[in-house]
């Protein structure tokens, strides 16, 4: 349910109901005080559309006007989304930050993506091990306990919806640079990110 949108004339209507009976308080549209109190009630329209848009920007998904609000909270922008991002960038990195609750899974990490807006899936290595290989497979040596690959589309492509970007805002973003960025911000230390396009 969203929250009422209510007009100056809405406004206009209660202030008068509110008024006593009798001569001296008439309600006719061209009496002094109906005009009065028309003059009072567009600054009460416009407080309430304020009200209710302050609603939407309290969840950073929707968010527009307190957006550089979130992204002072989560010490964003970074260098991640390049110099001029679009405000659905902006938003996602938002959200993103903010569901990070840190892990090393790779369910953490497919999460973290999506929320930025890649579809990526992850793959393990494992080091040859006596016993587990089968003629054909990799030798890899230890190193590879460590190394991790993520596999994502050549070129995501990212759409701009309607309502969610302004006026200057690139209509799509090719490519995975946010990506590689920010996986590389929150990756374990002391493992190897591997980055594989198809």
């Amino acid at each position: 349910m969203s929250a009422p949108q209510y007009s100056a004339a809405d406004y206009l209507a209660a202030l008068q109901s509110l008024m006593p009976r009798g001569r001296v308080w008439p309600r006719d549209g061209d009496a002094t005080l109906t005009k009065l109190l028309a003059g009072l009630t567009p600054v009460y329209a416009r407080q309430n559309a304020r009200s209710n848009q302050l609603l939407v920007d309290a969840f950073p998904a929707s968010t527009l006007e307190l957006l550089p609000e979130w992204e002072e909270t989560l010490g964003l922008p970074d260098p991640c989304a390049g110099l001029s991002p679009s405000v659905a960038q902006r938003r996602a990195q938002v959200v993103a930050r903010l569901i990070a609750v840190g892990g090393q899974s790779a369910p953490y990490y497919i999460a973290y993506a999506l929320a930025l807006g890649y579809v990526i899936t992850i793959k393990n290595f494992l080091p040859a091990r006596v016993g587990m290989l089968r003629a054909g497979d990799p030798l890899r040596g230890p190193a590879w306990a460590h190394a991790w690959q993520v596999n994502a589309p050549l070129n995501t492509v990212q759409r701009m919806q309607v309502g969610t970007g302004r006026a200057g805002d690139a209509l799509a973003v090719w490519g995975n640079a946010v990506l590689e960025c920010a996986l590389r911000e929150v990756m374990p230390a002391h493992t190897v990110l591997i980055f594989s396009y198809t």
